[in-house]
């Protein structure tokens, strides 16, 4: 992985005063999740004052934040959660808006902004629907404000949902700590109440079984160390040809290996009985493997195209129709369903010259994810996708250096992510906290300044 020699620089003194001097990018060095370190390290302030923001107080009360509804013009904040859910016309917006502004100059380093709306796709009213939709327009611009890594996201609830439900806390919970760092100018349905949170936020996954495709190497290997870290017991799954790397990584999350081809037509079925064979259950899968075989499409040929198809996006349908039809992968009524985590990518969103056949894998995958989401929920489950932007790879490593410092900054926090980045928006989406989110495709792109 190469070293981003360029925010090392900008975050000492004499960078941060050359590179602000010549008005170049000040990429700051992000809050990152530790498992001792505090949810928010400052004030957290609630703006908003319908009956929600009142279960809202209390719920991060009960956290141990420290909640403010007003605060001194010269106190730093950590975080500011603006709560829109009563908005019946843009007009109604402007008071916490503008409260919210009013606060932005007193944020700290690597603060949190979280709007919490109704879905407009929910109603049929036109102002009411204006509303909503001017949040989510807010929300984009405001992420493009924030400075010092810090971060602005949202918050979409159904139109019936309980706000005391374990999503919203979920989901609420992961935008003000420090796994969502690389995650801004996004958004998070919660459309069920399905969903239960951790006895231990250190071990949400305390006893869970989960499954990571492609685990020998970078962002797999990282998922697997994280859902490790989070209590699961995790099988690694990679081709024979990386079998070394992959019994390394099975070792160090003490886990085990299952060298497979997932293109094989029973690839799920193999998966099934390692599962069944070691652990006796099967929680979690995240289809994390993936391949790339650029080529500009008029000079694209069968063999790239094909493998591609083949490997990112027809892999998975067969797998998870052989998921589905297990009893291990289904779980009984009042209790939490198995989750699905797949690796779309930005490039499926905004698209990418030279890559048309990695562009319509992970497209793919985004519309797989939401046409699967009835079938899951069905089963109390979830299947969701994270879409990365740019991530500090081996492979982006070993892009030309001018290529790969405009990707870098290419995004609102001018820089690029990291493999843990990714795994920890996939540990959140397979938690349990996450079960009222489903069909979601969820862009870990420090704001891609291209796409939606």
């Amino acid at each position: 992985m190469a070293q981003d020699s360029y925010t090392e620089f900008v975050n000492t003194g004499v960078g941060k005063k050359i590179t602000k001097a010549l008005g170049l990018p000040q990429p700051a060095k992000l809050r990152r999740y530790t498992p001792d370190a505090p949810l928010i390290p400052g004030p957290v302030v609630l703006l908003g004052a319908s009956e929600a923001s009142d279960i809202l107080a209390r719920r991060l009360l009960g956290w141990g934040l420290d909640v403010r509804r007003h605060i001194g013009p010269k106190e730093k904040v950590a975080a500011v959660v603006a709560l829109f859910d009563t908005a019946a016309t843009p007009a109604q917006l402007s008071e916490t808006v503008l409260a919210v502004g009013g606060l932005l100059k007193q944020l700290k380093a690597s603060a949190r902004v979280i709007t919490v709306f109704r879905d407009p796709a929910h109603t049929e009213d036109p102002a009411v629907r204006a509303a909503r939709k001017g949040v989510e327009g807010l929300t984009r611009s405001l992420a493009h404000e924030m400075r010092a890594g810090s971060t602005a996201n949202g918050i979409v609830l159904h139109e019936e949902l309980d706000i005391a439900s374990p999503s919203v806390a979920g989901a609420l919970r992961f935008l003000l700590s420090g796994r969502s760092a690389f995650v801004s100018g996004q958004f998070i349905t919660v459309d069920s109440v399905n969903g239960a949170l951790p006895e231990d936020w250190a071990a949400p996954l305390a006893g869970q079984v989960a499954v990571v495709t492609g685990a020998a190497r970078g962002i797999g290997a990282a998922i697997a160390r994280t859902l490790h870290r989070d209590g699961a017991r995790v099988i690694a799954v990679d081709i024979p040809a990386a079998g070394e790397q992959l019994a390394a990584v099975a070792n160090e999350v003490a886990g085990t290996a299952l060298q497979l081809d997932i293109t094989d037509d029973d690839a799920g079925e193999q998966i099934l009985s390692h599962a069944d064979q070691y652990y006796g259950r099967l929680d979690i899968v995240v289809h994390n493997a993936g391949i790339t075989r650029d080529k500009l499409l008029a000079n694209m040929d069968s063999a790239r195209w094909d493998s591609v198809i083949a490997v990112n996006i027809e892999s998975q349908l067969r797998m998870n129709r052989a998921l589905l039809k297990s009893d291990l992968f289904n779980r009984p009524e009042g209790t939490v369903g198995p989750r699905i985590v797949s690796l779309a990518s930005t490039s499926g969103i905004a698209g990418n010259r030279g890559q048309s056949n990695y562009a319509a894998s992970k497209a793919g995958v985004i519309g797989m994810v939401s046409a699967s989401s009835a079938q899951l929920q069905a089963r109390h489950g979830t299947i969701n996708a994270v879409a990365p932007g740019f991530i500090e790879t081996e492979m982006t490593a070993k892009m030309p250096f001018a290529t790969r410092e405009v990707a870098r900054r290419l995004n609102s926090l001018n820089q690029g992510g990291r493999p843990e980045d990714v795994a920890e928006t996939i540990a959140y989406l397979a938690s349990p906290a996450a079960a009222g989110t489903s069909g979601l495709t969820l862009r870990v792109c420090g704001q891609n300044l291209v796409g939606a």
